[in-house]
């Protein structure tokens, strides 16, 4: 496969920039596949000692991580799944529950041999690892993955020696982190620009600070995207819980930050809101700090959802957007949420 071909005209075709650093990266990739899909390529030139089943692609926000393994991920012709690392997890969870009675055969080892049989390639973007449920099965989880010969590909914010840092019980946690060195390439990508910044049209979308006048513009604005639209209390089934959107207009929802990130619910729950939202209003963030550290997860893992699924933003902050502080553990992976809030509050980023 010449895949620095394919790119070059594909960036020809959309009009994208052509960074060295990039092309550079896609001839990692381009080794990857050929180590690991041409059989011929194989047999001529390396022993299959040389193979390694995963690629980690770390680099900083905005860089063009996504854009070239979403790239690379649509040019293989394999069975292949492209997933949020947070639904994975669930799917993994809600696996395990449907198949508590069965002690014969071990929960992960049939997980895996199910995925086995339907994929090839499994691709995770902006891979992190945030709760101790699931940092504490990863290294079982991704050992018979990998034993299994299912390649995956990682793109991530953080070095892999950073992963889950700080993390409750981190010790538990270091046999995943030396699974991923051993059975993937590294790759890094370093950009100066962050082109979701370079490309947002001073943020439209994004109101601060939280006062009258804000509302206002708010409220204004909500009223057009709502014209001629009833609202219609919508309530989520969640497994055996219940979420009331309040505000449901036909797809369009608005919330207080306080209703989605000060409240014990989580990716499940934003996955299945995402779901039945088209554009998203979320008003009253504020800034974060080390005493309310939690709801700044929530909302890194709720803004990484809506992005995932290409839910346009409304939002309204106590401060502007480069200038919301973060505790201090979150404050590496909270650049990827500003940066992305860049892009899903511009009016390029356009409503359904």
């Amino acid at each position: 496969m010449n895949l620095k071909k394919l790119f070059l005209n594909h960036c020809k075709k959309n009009n994208l920039e052509i960074n060295i650093n990039q092309l550079e990266l896609v001839d990692q990739l381009n080794n990857f596949y050929n180590l690991n899909f041409n059989k011929s390529f194989l047999k001529k030139i390396f022993f299959k000692k040389n193979t390694k089943p995963g690629f980690y692609l770390q680099g900083d926000v905005g860089v063009g991580k996504t854009m070239i393994l979403n790239f690379f991920y649509e040019n293989f012709k394999l069975t292949k799944q492209r997933i949020h690392f947070n639904e994975f997890m669930i799917s993994f969870h809600d696996f395990k529950f449907k198949n508590k009675e069965n002690k014969k055969e071990n929960i992960i080892d049939k997980f895996v041999k199910k995925l086995k049989k339907n994929y090839e390639l499994i691709y995770f973007d902006e891979f992190q690892v945030t709760n101790i449920v699931d940092a504490m099965i990863l290294g079982n989880l991704f050992k018979k993955i990998f034993n299994e010969n299912i390649k995956v590909l990682f793109s991530s914010n953080i070095k892999i020696n950073d992963l889950y840092k700080d993390g409750l019980q981190r010790d538990q946690f270091l046999p995943f982190i030396k699974i991923l060195k051993n059975k993937c390439f590294q790759g890094k990508l370093v950009i100066e620009e962050d082109y979701r910044k370079s490309k947002s049209d001073k943020n439209k979308r994004f109101f601060y600070p939280l006062n009258s006048t804000t509302n206002f513009k708010v409220n204004k604005f909500y009223r057009q995207i709502t014209k001629d639209i009833y609202n219609k209390e919508k309530i989520l089934s969640i497994k055996s819980r219940k979420f009331i959107i309040k505000n449901y207009f036909n797809g369009t929802l608005r919330f207080d930050f306080k209703n989605l990130c000060a409240k014990n619910i989580g990716a499940e729950d934003y996955i299945k809101i995402a779901e039945s939202s088209s554009f998203m209003v979320i008003e009253n963030i504020p800034n974060f700090n080390n005493d309310n550290s939690n709801q700044q997860q929530r909302f890194i893992t709720l803004v990484d959802i809506l992005y995932e699924k290409k839910i346009p933003l409304l939002v309204s902050s106590k401060s502007q957007l480069d200038s919301i502080t973060s505790s201090n553990n979150l404050r590496d992976v909270f650049k990827r949420t500003i940066s992305r809030l860049h892009e899903l509050t511009s009016t390029s980023y356009n409503l359904r």
